[in-house]
């Protein structure tokens, strides 16, 4: 008796138990499935600007896609590039790979590119200091200014690009070979036009001494020690991370050397002692590349550039 009253007790409770009259109590309809909504999904096809040439075909984009978000989809199909120590093996591919070869255009060396940067401000320079003709007029041609602190620029100028000279031959080690041949126009203009602009009014006959003289040279000359030094340092340091012939690349920190403390609060001191604008691509590389990047570091200046 008691045996039968649980077996009714749980077929009730189940929805299974004796409905009127003693019939079997139906089961109750499952709920019909709602069909689900056709999502309707677009093909790209991107072709070449210029010669029309099919460079990607996109399938099942969704119709919200940005055209931001084909953008990403687009730079992942055409998969990751390659450095050149990279290992087969260890590359996500299988026992087939397919590689893509882009055309890069004209190169040139890095060693080149620096050596010209370098030597046409050195030149330039000097043509004004010694004021040869056709620049200032021939009353004043190879004339000498009387000025003290014109040398001192002279000096000082000269020495910046000297030293870059010395350190393009024996401290840089760069990671990249080459770089385009068209940069290198871009950025002797840059450099050129630069050392031409600033030597003409230093080296110009109406010239006038700083206006509170002596010691604002005083304190200018140190400060440009200081700075040399300093660029100098975080050349060194940074010639330290990649061995000899290697492309070796980690992310700097100070060493036992003041001039590297900057490393603490900025991607590149070496430019916060020259006020380069060129800080700020290193410095989003530096974040692309290494995910443990220091993330109080700014590009030049800390805390505010």
């Amino acid at each position: 008796m008691d045996l039968s009253m649980s077996l009714v007790a749980r077929e009730a409770s189940q929805g299974l138990g004796p409905g009127v009259n003693g019939l079997p109590r139906p089961t109750p309809p499952k709920a019909a499935k709602k069909p689900k909504k056709a999502v309707l999904f677009f093909e790209v096809e991107i072709l070449d600007a210029k010669t029309r040439e099919k460079l990607c075909f996109l399938d099942k984009v969704e119709p919200q896609a940005t055209i931001a978000e084909i953008k990403n989809l687009f730079t992942k199909s055409q998969g990751k590039s390659l450095k050149d120590e990279d290992v087969l093996q260890k590359l996500p591919v299988g026992t087939t790979a397919t590689l893509y070869f882009r055309d890069l255009g004209a190169q040139i060396s890095w060693v080149t590119v620096f050596l010209t940067e370098y030597a046409g401000p050195l030149f330039i320079y000097l043509l004004f200091y010694f004021r040869v003709p056709f620049i200032y007029g021939h009353r004043y041609d190879f004339t000498s200014s009387r000025h003290t602190v014109v040398h001192l620029a002279c000096i000082c100028h000269s020495f910046h690009y000297v030293k870059r000279l010395l350190e393009t031959l024996f401290v840089h080690r760069f990671s990249h070979g080459t770089m385009p041949l068209r940069n290198i126009f871009k950025n002797c203009t840059y450099y050129w036009g630069f050392a031409a602009w600033m030597a003409y009014y230093i080296n110009h006959p109406l010239y006038t001494p700083p206006t509170y003289g002596a010691q604002q040279v005083k304190l200018a000359l140190a400060i440009f020690v200081i700075c040399q030094l300093g660029n100098f340092s975080i050349h060194m340091a940074l010639r330290d991370l990649r061995p000899a012939g290697s492309k070796t690349r980690k992310i700097p920190y100070p060493t036992k050397n003041p001039f590297t403390w900057l490393f603490l609060l900025v991607s590149c001191p070496n430019y916060t002692y020259e006020m380069t604008i060129w800080a700020k691509g290193k410095h989003c590389s530096y974040l692309k590349e290494f995910r443990d990047y220091p993330p109080l570091r700014m590009p030049i200046i800390p805390f505010l550039l």
